[in-house]
């Protein structure tokens, strides 16, 4: 099996412990794609999207923490 080259992009720290990271990952075929895993606890879920998939879940984010403003709460 060959491992298919990642580059870093970084890693978020969320509430309750868990972690997010995101790499780059590309494969042999020259697609390439956003790897995200998160890790709560000693569980993991992988996804792997798109860039127009990243696009969109991106701007929704956005949307969403735009409209939480005033209303943050440390956990």
């Amino acid at each position: 099996m060959n491992a298919t080259p990642k580059r870093e992009i970084g890693e978020i720290v969320a509430p309750y412990g868990r972690r997010i990271r995101l790499d780059e990952v590309a494969y042999e075929s020259g697609m390439k794609l956003l790897r995200l895993t998160i890790r709560e606890g000693g569980r993991f879920t992988i996804l792997e999207i798109d860039p127009a998939s990243a696009d969109q879940w991106g701007q929704m984010m956005r949307q969403w923490a735009a409209g939480q403003t005033g209303s943050e709460q440390s956990i």
